[in-house]
């Protein structure tokens, strides 16, 4: 087994964040990697993926919907039926034998799904009927074709409630799974993303208007989960304020973002997830939000953790200012299974196959550990 070398010693410090227990400071990102089948059932593959990076600090699941019509990604898991529930317990068992800590991050995709996706044809949901600029690109349908984005149906209080429960269902299933936590994916442009931002809520109920009508489904989903499954302490956030990503931005995300975390900050989350790098797209009509935004504008002082474009030494100098009490890794873990023990011991990076982070139709259904469980460790020599 690797240890952790000399270098970027902030890295290497444990961490408990809530009640998770975390060995380092480097966590795995929730990556899509569009491996689990037509039936959205973690398989072999998946076990074997996440048993290879149990080394993180926390192990976070790609993003894993919690109803059939929260789908509109292809082959990605689902955590609603009887088959994905014991599925994803083989994973979580394989993370636990490897002294791993994994946490299984909730989505709802709304907007930048598509109606083939949807068990009766559609249509994709929404906070409005505010289509995604044709401007971006379209949408991977069900059947592999790319579509032309949809206007998306504004939901309705009664689906909204029924939305809520779905989340408080998958939490418990998480749960049943032996999850030790969950994350709920509240950023990316995505269904609770759609409703935070003023460019995609222009409801005028209780879910829309101001800041906190704004804020409202995030907040009942995060008490239904601690109805259902687990504390505050064992439930972190994802937000994206500054990403373009499906068609988002808005003009007071700054505002609007400082907000939210002062009021997560009171329902003492284990962590809150921040997609504080420019990396994957600013959209360049708000100031940035930064880590050092949150901790001097919103007063948050529970667990931050950064995400995107992080280099190991400015995930370090980050959680040594004390901006970040650990940082979240995307890509590197792609090629890097050892991520933890490579940035720590100075050991070079594998660079990853791009054509290879997904899925794309039967045949590569066929061989889906190429590119994903085939990466090897470091060979010290």
């Amino acid at each position: 087994m690797p240890t952790h070398g000399p270098l970027l010693p902030e890295l290497s410090k444990p961490l408990k964040a809530g009640e998770f227990e975390l060995k380092n400071r480097v966590v795995l990102a929730p990556l899509t990697r569009a491996r689990s089948g037509e039936d959205r059932v973690p398989n072999a593959t998946n076990v074997e993926y996440y048993r290879q990076r149990a080394c993180a600090g926390l192990v976070i699941t790609e993003a894993t919907t919690v109803s059939p019509m929260a789908n509109g990604w292809a082959d990605s898991p689902g955590i609603y039926t009887r088959e994905q529930v014991a599925g994803w317990k083989n994973v979580v068992d394989a993370v636990h034998a490897e002294g791993g800590t994994i946490a299984c991050q909730l989505w709802y995709i709304g907007r930048p799904g598509h109606s083939t996706y949807m068990p009766d044809g559609g249509p994709v949901v929404s906070a409005s009927d505010v289509p995604i600029d044709p401007k971006h690109d379209g949408v991977w349908g069900a059947d592999f074709k790319k579509h032309p984005h949809e206007t998306p149906s504004p939901l309705t209080l009664e689906q909204i409630e029924t939305l809520i429960e779905e989340y408080g269902v998958a939490a418990a299933n998480a749960k049943e799974a032996g999850f030790d936590g969950i994350e709920v994916h509240a950023g990316n442009g995505y269904l609770l993303d759609q409703f935070l931002q003023s460019s995609t809520n222009k409801r005028d109920d209780k879910y829309g208007g101001d800041f906190d009508g704004r804020f409202t489904l995030l907040k009942e989903i995060i008490e239904k989960c601690v109805e259902k499954a687990f504390p505050t302490s064992r439930i972190g956030v994802r937000i994206s304020p500054n990403g373009v990503f499906n068609g988002m931005g808005s003009a007071d995300n700054h505002d609007a973002f400082v907000h939210y975390a002062k009021r997560l900050q009171k329902m003492n989350l284990a962590y809150l997830s921040v997609m504080d790098g420019l990396g994957f797209g600013y959209h360049d009509v708000s100031p940035v939000v930064d880590l050092p935004c949150l901790r001097k504008d919103a007063g948050y002082t529970n667990a931050l953790f950064g995400n995107v474009g992080y280099t190991g030494e400015s995930a370090n100098a980050a959680i040594e200012a004390g901006d970040a009490d650990a940082i979240i890794f995307g890509r590197p873990f792609i090629a890097n299974p050892d991520l933890p023990y490579r940035l720590t011991n100075g050991w070079e990076l594998a660079e990853s196959d791009a054509s290879k982070w997904y899925t794309a139709g039967e045949e590569s259904r066929k061989t889906p550990e190429i590119g994903y469980a085939d990466y090897p460790a470091y060979e010290v020599k």
